[in-house]
């Protein structure tokens, strides 16, 4: 069986989500169902970087992950892209009984067997300013397909108030799921230098909106990469 991979990297540490801060070893799945209007790893969603995909065997990708780490277990995190429309199943099996653990963030769009498999699943509904409209049956299979195996998590970009009406309804649909709401970038362009004062100011207006409005659910939590390294790839 082979992947498609857009980059690994690491160990750095997981930049948002429920793991923040942990230290982590990225395998970015190239490919995409979804076009979101403000993505920022358009690299490896997007067709016309195919040409620089690594078309990997199971058994690759694992002693490459094997090789960063050190051999030492951490946590390995399927990201994209979207890493569902591809079969990690078994290198998930295969870094679990080493000791690895495995998270995957997906949209929720396409449901796999293999979620089951995984020690987390993020589930990330794309809100209106993406451009793209969620399909909740779908985000129903994906649940139903991790069953009990992995913890689930509910993670929401905002960019306005619009995206975070949308948010608040979604977590109603799924009030049984830990929520992580988190400010939205929109200076993800690589070549571009990302404000920080102003990724603060939004960081700063989700806050006040939340909290403001007596939502004390959510978890509101920074792009830490993004504050650390601004756009720049593969930390």
């Amino acid at each position: 069986m082979t992947l498609r991979i857009s980059e690994i990297f690491g160990p750095t540490i997981q930049g948002e989500g429920a793991l923040i801060g942990e230290p982590t070893v990225f395998v970015r799945a190239g490919g995409c169902d979804f076009r979101c209007s403000w993505c920022d790893s358009l690299h490896a969603v997007e067709s016309r970087f195919r040409h620089d995909w690594a078309v990997m065997e199971t058994g690759e990708i694992w002693a490459e992950i094997e090789r960063l780490s050190g051999g030492l277990p951490l946590t390995v995190s399927l990201s994209g892209g979207n890493p569902a429309i591809q079969d990690f199943g078994p290198l998930i099996t295969q870094g679990r009984a080493a000791g690895y653990r495995f998270a995957c963030e997906t949209q929720g769009s396409v449901a796999r067997p293999w979620f089951a498999g995984l020690d987390m699943l993020v589930l990330s509904p794309k809100p209106p300013s993406s451009g793209e409209t969620t399909d909740w049956d779908a985000f129903a299979d994906c649940l139903a397909m991790a069953g009990d195996g992995p913890q689930v998590v509910m993670k929401i970009v905002i960019f306005d108030d619009v995206d975070l009406a949308w948010a608040r309804a979604a977590a109603d649909r799924h009030p049984e799921l830990p929520l992580y709401l988190q400010p939205g970038n929109p200076e993800s362009d690589p070549s571009v230098a990302v404000d920080q004062e102003k990724a603060t100011a939004r960081l700063d207006w989700l806050v006040a909106e939340v909290l403001g409005t007596g939502w004390f659910r959510p978890r509101i939590l920074p792009q830490l990469h993004v504050l650390l390294w601004g756009n720049k790839r593969g930390v």
